[in-house]
């Protein structure tokens, strides 16, 4: 130990302070289970008394202490040339030169002189380290230094498994560590021996020499024998010094920032200052002039003009370094930059509109004749409220790009907003201005950014709103598309009403399932269904084709689109009921182009069907297709999904067993499964209708598979189908060339209307499809219907599940039937 302490005394002391006042004790190495009190037991009743100024020696502690009485001069001598132990005591009173028994306390450490050093200023140092607590009984000399009479103290260990203390030590350690660097920037290696240091005894004691507090207090833990009462109290006094230390440390910070950051604000304002007397006035002041300049020119109505000028005044009391500044002003700017009143002028020419209509969309004439029929009414009145218009439809049918050729037809102002994925109101209403960050609703945003309060505004994607914890935006869209309502739309953030009763609101959806029924009822519903073949390859070569010449740098006319290759694109290469898919591909077609364009390689005057291959690659989509009739239980049935009308396989076949067995694959929803189980059960119900023999369903197994299966199937649309299907499958009936059918059942065999029917027949058309199988309710959807769309389709009505039956079924059997 002693070795160590002269190494460590040796490389460190130079770190010390020569003139030593409140010294720090030295860290030391140390083993767990070292024993600090070694030579102690030859220690006898009277030893040698060094007193100390202000200084507690504790055992195991390093300490350099500066000698300077005669009495300490000669006793550290002859102890140094004796070899001998000595005792360590602290007087009272620091200024005390000649102390006596009651002027030092009675409890010290016996201590070992380590080492004796010389200084340059002629004082000398010695560094003690502290063995063991000694009671002092009384002083038996004073000459020619103190002695004493003593008796030894014992250190009262806690137990080893003692949790409690081990945490105790832990927490000691970290504070010490936090204490140290509070008060200076300690040397890592002393951090370093605190954290790794096991001897619970030492570290107890090193801390207790370290705190910043008097010798009193440290004289009071030296008192305590109990090593974990001493630890405690320790403790507390650590917690109290290390808090007035932080104290002090962020009273200093503080006031340091705070004289930093008044200079420079008082700079940065002289700056300010002189610039804007170069400029010719104060910024903010002129900002403030500007503004009231524009509310001069507005047309807004008294209320508004009375609540502007009340903000503004409010704006010119505060301080521009005052956060609250940038809010008021940001407000006054979303006030004064609305539109109030004013309104684009409307162009009433019918004519205009049409050709507007026409030359930017193919087809589509009821929305068109709507749009028509709405500039007509305010023609003649003058003064309406705009109509809430929804158009719904598969995508890329054009339903979007119709708002911007309505606008240009009205010479009307044109915005959007998308509401897909959109959840929370606060985006349609706005934030209230006691929140950070707060700012007005989509609404008001756009029709600032339109300039006009009559402008065409496209809410895109209605279908698509969703709600969550944070509030319902379908219900805050009532009040924007109730014409009831709207005109006198209230925006949190605006917290003024503002009319949007002129604003002609076009609502875009692809399903309307997913809207709620209040808002539906505020629009007025107009479908945009899909396209047929030849309306496409017109839509192509007037617009698509065009348009992708343009966007890739390719000069009019230097590439021709036949029509028979455009037809051959959107029957082999795209399924949709839009164009969007079609407009991809010929821009594929583009790019391959345009490359062979920039590297001066030959490219043909027209794209022929058969160079397809080599521009798009295999055909990706073979054309749905009748299959015959060569098998028994096969029927077509007709399906409307979101991306247009389907044809739908239904296939029934039976197998030996137990019968009353019915399997459903194909992933069918529940709806089509409830639709399977009630055609069966019909069947059974009517056996002797269909001149089914009832021994057929106790023997045989039934399976019915919708083909596709990765593709989820749902509705109620195929229940004639399946009916159908299983009367063929059970009685081997042949089903009629070229027809298809949809139509829902009920159990007493009625045939109930369903939905969709222009894209289904699209779909039954491009399959090859003759004859169809309707619903006698369907029939008014078929007369609204373009004949062209009809062209080369025979209809058969029906309003019972036997009229399908006579009309589907041959007489004649399927080849090898099963019995």
């Amino acid at each position: 130990m002693k070795e160590r302490m002269k190494r460590f005394t040796e490389e460190s002391y130079d770190d010390l302070d020569d003139n030593i006042g409140i010294v720090m004790p030295i860290l030391t190495e140390c083993d767990v289970d070292e024993d600090f009190t070694e030579g102690v037991e030859k220690v006898g009743n009277i030893v040698p008394i060094l007193p100390l100024r202000n200084m507690v020696l504790f055992p195991g502690v390093a300490m350099p202490v500066i000698v300077g009485r005669p009495k300490s001069m000669r006793l550290i001598k002859e102890a140094v040339h004796n070899k001998s132990l000595i005792g360590v005591v602290c007087q009272k009173e620091m200024n005390t030169e000649d102390p006596d028994f009651d002027d030092l306390y009675t409890t010290g450490v016996i201590a070992d002189i380590v080492r004796v050093l010389e200084m340059p200023d002629g004082t000398t140092t010695v560094i003690l380290q502290g063995k063991k607590r000694f009671s002092l009984e009384a002083l038996e000399d004073t000459e020619p230094y103190l002695k004493g009479k003593i008796s030894l103290l014992e250190d009262k260990m806690p137990d080893k498994t003692d949790r409690e203390f081990e945490a105790l030590i832990s927490t000691i350690k970290d504070l010490t560590i936090k204490m140290l660097g509070a008060m200076s920037d300690p040397p890592r290696d002393l951090i370093f021996s605190i954290k790794n240091n096991k001897n619970i005894l030492y570290l107890v004691n090193f801390s207790c020499s370290n705190i910043p507090s008097g010798a009193s207090e440290k004289q009071e833990l030296l008192l305590i024998g109990d090593l974990k009462d001493r630890a405690y109290r320790l403790l507390f006094i650590l917690n109290r010094e290390y808090q007035l230390v932080e104290l002090k440390a962020s009273i200093q910070m503080k006031t340091h920032e705070d004289i930093n950051q008044q200079q420079r604000e008082y700079f940065l304002q002289q700056q300010i200052k002189t610039i804007q007397e170069e400029l010719g006035g104060n910024i903010n002041e002129l900002e403030i002039k500007e503004l009231r300049e524009k509310a001069a020119k507005k047309k807004w109505p008294i209320s508004v003009a009375e609540i502007f000028e009340k903000e503004i005044r409010k704006l010119e009391r505060l301080h521009p370094q005052s956060p609250d500044f940038s809010i008021q002003t940001q407000y006054v700017q979303t006030i004064i930059n609305l539109p109030w009143n004013e309104y684009s002028k409307d162009n009433f020419n019918l004519a205009h509109a049409q050709k507007v209509l026409d030359r930017d969309h193919y087809g589509l004439e009821k929305v068109k004749e709507r749009i028509i029929e709405h500039l007509a009414v305010l023609k003649l009145k003058g003064d309406m409220k705009s109509p809430i218009i929804c158009l719904y439809g598969p995508p890329g049918v054009g339903k979007t790009s119709l708002g911007k050729s309505i606008a240009e037809a009205l010479h009307r102002k044109y915005v959007r907003v998308s509401l897909g994925g959109l959840h929370d109101e606060a985006e349609i209403r706005g934030h209230r201005r006691t929140y950070i960050g707060a700012m007005s609703g989509r609404i008001i945003q756009n029709i600032q950014k339109a300039g006009s309060s009559n402008p065409v505004f496209i809410l895109d994607e209605i279908d698509k709103v969703t709600n969550d914890f944070k509030g319902d935006p379908a219900s805050a869209l009532l009040e924007v598309l109730d014409p009831e309502q709207n005109s006198t739309f209230h925006d949190n953030y605006l917290d003024i009403d503002y009319d949007l009763s002129k604003v002609m609101f076009i609502a875009t959806a692809n399903n309307l399932n997913t809207i709620s029924q209040p808002l539906l009822d505020r629009m007025e519903l107009i479908e945009v269904s899909g396209y047929i073949l030849e309306e496409k390859v017109e839509i192509a070569a007037r617009h698509l084709v065009p348009k992708q010449l343009e966007a890739h740098g390719l000069s009019k006319g230097k590439v021709k689109f036949p029509k028979k290759t455009l037809q051959v694109i959107i029957e082999s290469y795209t399924r949709e009921s839009g164009v969007r898919e079609l407009d991809k591909k010929i821009a594929k077609v583009m790019r391959k182009l345009a490359r062979k364009v920039a590297s001066d390689e030959a490219i043909p005057a027209q794209i022929k069907p058969e160079d397809l291959h080599d521009y798009l690659g295999p055909v990706e989509y073979s054309r749905d297709k009748y299959q015959g009739n060569e098998y028994a239980g096969v029927v077509t049935g007709l399906a409307w999904t979101a991306v247009g009308g389907e044809i739908l396989f239904v296939e029934s076949s039976l197998s030996r067993g137990k019968g009353s067995k019915l399997t459903l694959t194909g992933n069918l929803g529940d709806v089509m499964k409830e639709s399977a189980m009630l055609a069966l059960e019909y069947i059974h119900a009517h056996a002797s209708v269909f001149n089914i023999n009832e021994d057929l369903f106790e023997n045989w197994n039934v399976h019915i598979h919708v083909p596709e299966g990765a593709i989820p199937k749902d509705g109620p649309s195929a229940g004639v189908t399946m009916v159908t299907s299983l009367v063929s499958a059970f009685t081997q009936r042949k089903v009629r060339k070229n027809l298809a059918m949809t139509g829902e059942i009920t159990l007493r065999g009625k045939v109930l209307p369903v939905g969709g029917i222009k894209e289904k027949i699209l779909a039954a058309k491009r399959a090859g499809i003759k004859e169809l199988i309707l619903c006698k309710e369907n029939q008014k959807d078929i007369e609204e219907i373009k004949a062209d769309y009809v062209k080369g389709l025979t209809f058969h009505y029906v309003e019972d599940i036997h009229q399908v039956i006579d009309i589907a079924l041959l007489k004649e059997k399927v080849d090898n039937p099963l019995f």
